[in-house]
């Protein structure tokens, strides 16, 4: 098989992602743990994921800007350095305050990884672009349904050992490519950092990354905060999240592109948003049970969405697909920072409904963008099946 038979390089920086993409949820079991263990709030555990994606957002802007500078291997180096670094650090922390800063470079590591990963192994891998495509998806998937099991089986030891977990696997890739991976040539145009700014003046582009803001506060609320409500031992809950990442990339992968051919983009994404939104309504104001079923079946929307609107936002723009993509990340991962504060929040001023009800709402609120905005985004089905939207829907999620 094609996909098996590639160079050490590729399967070094496949290896690399994947850990990458298990740094995103694995925090995921231990957040209750780790509240006990530093004597936290809810509100402020969670802002591991706040300072996580706020840094990421403004990464996004860096992104091209040093990678079209320094080159491709040095940037997943630079990325891979302070992750290793960041996260091992987060293992030594002796208060919320060091793990949240400490998080944060995490983040800035991270940013500048994954968003060269995919265009590193497309220019090594062998078979062409579309057997590369398929290597970075499979990585991604598993990277998501692996993080909360990892933050599981170590979190259940002690809340640092995910950390400390983390930083060596890291540093085995960072080895893993400085060994395998050959410097490749540099863009011919060096990329601004207001490049992405500028994308966003597209009509196209800034429906669906206000689409995808609205979007990934849902995606996040439930991410960050459902771990309080099923109040769950680490292996639990690691087994929840576990089962929530297996439907992510089974429907971000297999089941999301089979529906957009059969009933088109903006149909799938927008019925795919109300059927969040009730789905985290009732993992909400449901049972234990229903918020543990809800809480799974929430993966297979969140996939599908992640895949449809970022095809949406690629093909719509008409800015150099990198840029765009730097411009609608740097959007939505705003979301991804805001909802993780706010969830908590919401719970202290009222009740452990409310954020389920935001959550909701805000789902809506993309469908109705959508839907308002449907004209300017219907551009991008003519460009839907070509190989290189594919390719940059991955590099978006990646992002």
């Amino acid at each position: 098989m094609e996909l098996l038979r590639q160079p050490k390089a590729v399967w070094a920086t496949a290896g690399a992602s994947v850990v990458a993409f298990m740094g995103i949820g694995l925090v995921d079991p231990i957040l209750p743990s780790i509240a006990q263990g530093l004597h936290a709030t809810p509100s402020q555990v969670s802002l591991l994921f706040t300072s996580y994606f706020l840094i990421t957002a403004v990464a996004m802007l860096l992104t091209g800007f040093v990678s079209s500078r320094i080159g491709g291997r040095r940037t997943l180096l630079l990325g891979l350095a302070f992750v290793v670094v960041f996260a091992g650090l987060a293992g030594t922390s002796g208060s919320v305050g060091q793990l949240v800063g400490f998080r944060a470079g995490w983040g800035l590591g991270n940013a500048l990884f994954v968003s060269t990963a995919l265009a590193v192994i497309v220019g090594a891998a062998a078979g062409g672009s579309a057997a590369a495509i398929l290597l970075y998806e499979s990585a991604l998937g598993l990277g998501m349904a692996c993080g909360p099991l990892l933050g599981a089986v170590l979190g259940n030891l002690s809340w640092r050992y995910p950390f400390f977990g983390t930083a060596t696997l890291m540093a085995i890739g960072f080895l893993c490519i400085t060994a395998f991976l050959k410097e490749q040539p540099k863009p011919a145009r060096r990329t601004s950092v207001l490049d992405p700014v500028r994308a966003l003046g597209h009509g196209g582009l800034a429906s669906a990354a206000v689409s995808a803001f609205f979007y990934n506060y849902t995606f996040f609320t439930v991410l960050a905060f459902t771990p309080f409500v099923l109040d769950m031992t680490p292996y639990r809950s690691g087994a929840v999240f576990f089962a929530w990442g297996v439907l992510l990339a089974v429907f971000s992968v297999i089941v999301a592109p089979r529906m957009q051919e059969r009933f088109g983009s903006l149909k799938v994404l927008g019925g795919s948003l109300v059927l969040l939104a009730a789905d985290v309504l009732v993992l909400g104001y449901g049972g234990h049970t229903a918020a543990i079923v809800c809480t799974v079946l929430s993966g297979a929307f969140i996939g599908v969405n992640n895949t449809v609107c970022t095809e949406l936002a690629l093909g719509v723009s008409d800015a150099p697909r990198p840029v765009a993509s730097a411009g609608y990340n740097f959007v939505r991962w705003f979301a991804a920072a805001a909802a993780p504060y706010l969830a908590p929040k919401l719970q202290e001023w009222s009740d452990i409904h409310v954020p389920f009800l935001v959550a909701a709402l805000t789902a809506l609120l993309g469908a109705l963008v959508v839907a308002v905005r449907r004209r300017a985004l219907a551009h991008e089905a003519a460009a839907h099946a070509t190989a290189h939207a594919t390719e940059d829907s991955v590099t978006v999620f990646a992002n």
